[in-house]
């Protein structure tokens, strides 16, 4: 692994001062207002409902709006919403959508678009499931107007609304929001209210995808706070460069041919900070969350006691390394819940910081009876992330003894291939790596990884199952206080331990590199293209 990030690093300084990048017809699209940025992963699906993954998430956010946008203190302010009425009893939200709202299309944006929209997400979504039972209906009231209507108050449902982790509440034509939730929409369909809309006559998985500005957009007067607040389209277009080599993303940000890159390698931050034109800066105060997720309906990993024999030898710092180096500044330990939140705690937690031992792990392995079964690790390795905690399992793996099968892939197939429940031998899976932004791990109400609900409506890829961690979600739901909700959290933590839905593999933290004339990119859980202009 270290030679491997060397050899990028020593590349990537021998690119950078290659004469060829910078080329005045760049120089030019620059001036006419085009950012050009490299994600951390290949675009290859549209649907922010049919799947979780940031990559999905991120561009969503560009085309599609939401009633509500969380702030910095995590609280839910108006956003396609002009605002909304709570009824005395705290059961019948009415909410009332701001005037003039279009779809990209140029039809009207409606309450029954509303309705659908959240019907779809609701399904998906982990704190979109829990609201979904405690509603007894929806009423359309006219075209700007309609009511929530719960069966007893829920105090988070605007929170549910507005949070910018996935499952996002995106609101969508009601004729596209009608798809079934596990079915995907359509690339004609992506069709929003938001800032930019979609080029899909440019989208070229692998290579390229574009956003232009939405004309039509009135962006709220308030000042931009995480996903609240005015969304102001500065630029006239936004591309997003695939560029999966580390060395050539460093190398084209310094030479101008791209402005931003999301997530450098850590071995090339000290190349990156000694070039003046570039900044990087740490714009996620909760960082990220590795884990590693099992599927837990095929052999070897549907026995808990294989799960645990394999979490006995895994080593957070071995990840915590593989990704960000060896800077202690830059990871931590980590649980189920985000370190540095009230719902974190150390209850349990020896199971993941002790001494590894192998051949305990080999012994524990044996007396679980794993007896040869193959196991698929899909290993996206055009992600720096993915790729760094895929190599540190695969070789645990072998050292273990198990019969690995690692399949070296790109992440777009991951999201699809992780979707299978079928054996390895018809394409299934055993294990792949992901990680979260630390808001969604800081408690169950978004954590959807921690579910235990099986192959039931709204699962995640792995269904694990675990009626103890379901029955402990609910209660916190209904918890009087905080310091009920910490102790709720500590038993789904040892929980968690037990039952293994996931493993961590540690907190990290990874900030933007960006050239210096780029400005007023946002603080928040993830990039926010709005408010952001060139000098």
């Amino acid at each position: 692994m270290i030679t491997r990030r060397n050899a990028m690093a020593a590349g990537a300084v021998a690119a950078a001062t290659a004469t060829g990048l910078a080329r005045p017809a760049l120089a030019q699209a620059a001036a006419r207002g085009v950012l050009r940025v490299v994600p951390h992963a290949n675009l290859t699906v549209l649907d922010p409902i049919w799947t979780t993954a940031y990559i999905t998430r991120n561009g969503a956010f560009m085309v599609w709006d939401t009633l509500f946008g969380l702030d910095s203190q995590f609280r839910p302010q108006p956003q396609m919403a002009e605002g909304h009425t709570l009824s005395q009893d705290g059961k019948v939200y009415t909410i009332t959508l701001r005037s003039g709202l279009k779809f990209h299309d140029g039809t009207p944006v409606l309450s029954r678009d509303c309705v659908a929209s959240i019907k779809r997400w609701a399904v998906r979504d982990a704190i979109g499931q829990k609201l979904a039972t405690m509603v007894d209906e929806y009423r359309v009231l006219d075209d700007r107007r309609f009511e929530i209507r719960l069966k007893e108050p829920f105090a988070l449902t605007l929170f549910a609304l507005g949070k910018p982790a996935s499952n996002v509440c995106f609101i969508m034509p009601e004729r596209v929001a009608s798809t079934d939730p596990n079915t995907q929409i359509k690339p004609e369909d992506v069709i929003g209210s938001g800032p930019f809309r979609f080029k899909r006559d440019e989208w070229n998985p692998g290579a390229l995808a574009v956003w232009t500005r939405n004309a039509d957009y009135q962006p709220r007067a308030e000042a931009a706070d995480w996903v609240s607040g005015g969304k102001h389209a500065r630029f006239e277009r936004i591309e997003w460069r695939i560029i999966p080599d580390a060395a050539t993303a460093a190398a084209a940000l310094q030479s101008g041919e791209v402005d931003w890159w999301e997530t450098p390698l850590a071995d090339l931050f000290g190349l990156l900070k000694r070039d003046r034109n570039i900044t990087l800066e740490q714009m996620n105060p909760l960082g990220e969350i590795g884990i590693l997720r099992f599927n837990h309906l095929q052999p070897p990993f549907n026995n808990p006691a294989i799960r645990r024999a394999l979490a006995m030898a895994m080593n957070q710092a071995d990840y915590m390394q593989a990704v960000v180096g060896d800077d202690q500044a830059l990871w931590r330990y980590a649980g189920f819940f985000t370190p540095g939140t009230p719902m974190a705690s150390d209850k349990g937690l020896d199971a993941l910081k002790g001494p590894r031992d192998i051949e305990a792990a080999k012994k524990a392995l044996a007396a679980a009876g794993y007896n040869g079964e193959k196991v698929v690790l899909i290993a996206a390795t055009d992600i720096p992330i993915t790729h760094a905690q895929s190599q540190v399992t695969g070789e645990l793996v072998r050292k273990l003894g198990m019969n690995l099968d690692y399949v070296a892939t790109d992440w777009g197939t991951v999201v699809q291939r992780r979707a299978s429940r079928e054996p390895v031998e018809k394409g299934g899976w055993s294990l792949f790596h992901t990680w979260w932004a630390g808001f969604d791990h800081a408690n169950p109400a978004a954590h959807l990884s921690l579910r235990g609900n099986g192959t039931g409506p709204g699962n995640w890829f792995g269904w694990p199952t675990s009626p103890r961690l379901e029955e402990l979600r609910d209660a916190w739901f209904v918890a009087p206080d905080e310091a009920a909700q910490q102790k709720i959290c500590e038993e789904m933590q040892l929980v968690a331990l037990q039952d293994l839905p996931y493993v961590p593999t540690g907190q990290f933290f990874i900030p933007f590199a960006f050239r210096r004339n780029i400005t007023g990119i946002l603080k928040g859980p993830m990039p926010l293209f709005w408010n952001v202009s060139r000098t």
